[in-house]
């Protein structure tokens, strides 16, 4: 590549959005309302994603985000302390999962997104 690239972002849908949003917010993400039916959400100035009101069941089904995190243990505490598996329905998380490379827990959101929290060895 001869330019260079500041980030990667990519999109999801939303079953219910504003459920969605705030989720999100509680989960520690930043929001910026882009209009209103999109908004990113990031956790410093590199990593983010848009999450719009848009729905295809298909899709969000099949959408799954890798989050590096550099402690996967203090990551699991962190997301269990929220309480958002009480808090909100069908969001659910894995036990820790230890592979070759490292190790990872994993969450649904309110939508069915699934997202890996991921510590490389």
């Amino acid at each position: 590549m001869n330019y260079h690239p500041k980030s990667i972002r990519t999109f999801i849908g939303a079953e219910n959005y504003e459920l969605s949003r705030t989720f999100y917010r509680e989960l520690g993400f930043e929001e910026h309302v882009i209009d209103p039916k999109m908004s990113y959400f990031k956790v410093n100035d590199l990593l983010g994603f848009y999450l719009q009101d848009y729905y295809v069941k298909a899709w969000i089904n099949n959408s799954m985000i890798f989050l590096e995190v550099d402690n996967v243990d203090q990551c699991a505490a962190e997301l269990m302390a929220k309480d958002l598996h009480r808090k909100y329905i069908n969001v659910r998380f894995s036990e820790i999962h230890n592979n070759d490379w490292g190790r990872e827990i994993f969450m649904h959101d309110p939508s069915g997104v699934l997202w890996h929290f991921g510590q490389f060895n």
